[in-house]
């Protein structure tokens, strides 16, 4: 007897979550822990059409099993260490930002009758020996007020 899918998936729409978790459990013969009613849909489905249609080949569930290392998989983030600080990233945001130029650059800009040159480094800038972590601090060294730096130096448009 061939199921009429699009009836059960219509059928599975009407349904409330706790019948949808027993429709589960009746289709995969194990219990969910899922309250999500589209997850609970949209699985039972998948389920349902793989059933009557024919699932993966083996070659292809060889693969998936090839690529699917369960042991890499970790189901909840680690837990931070007490005591320790973590930082996000060893390089700040400027070294990666693509409108800059490579390390070691000097970038200059008559300000005021005074040239201004600004050395790219590594982690930030360096401006008349001081070292800054953007070039809008370095601008606002320069000008007294706050200034996108990417704008004052002109190199905004720049990929």
């Amino acid at each position: 007897m061939k199921l009429n899918i699009a009836k059960e998936v219509a059928a599975l729409e009407q349904m409330t979550v706790g019948q949808l978790q027993q429709r589960y459990v009746e289709i995969f013969g194990e219990p969910v822990r899922s309250r999500h009613k589209q997850y609970l849909i949209r699985r039972i489905a998948w389920r349902l059409q793989a059933n009557a249609e024919g699932g993966l080949s083996e070659r292809a569930l060889r693969r998936a099993e090839e690529l699917a290392n369960i042991a890499d998989v970790r189901v909840t983030p680690p837990r931070a260490a007490t005591g320790v600080a973590t930082t996000a990233s060893t390089t700040p945001p400027a070294a990666t930002d693509r409108r800059l130029p490579p390390t070691g650059t000097a970038l200059t800009r008559r300000y005021k009758g005074r040239t201004i040159s600004v050395i790219v480094l590594p982690d930030g800038f360096e401006y008349d020996g001081e070292r800054y972590r953007s070039l809008s601090a370095v601008a606002k060294a320069v000008t007294g007020s706050h200034m996108n730096g990417f704008r004052f130096f002109k190199i905004e448009g720049q990929p």
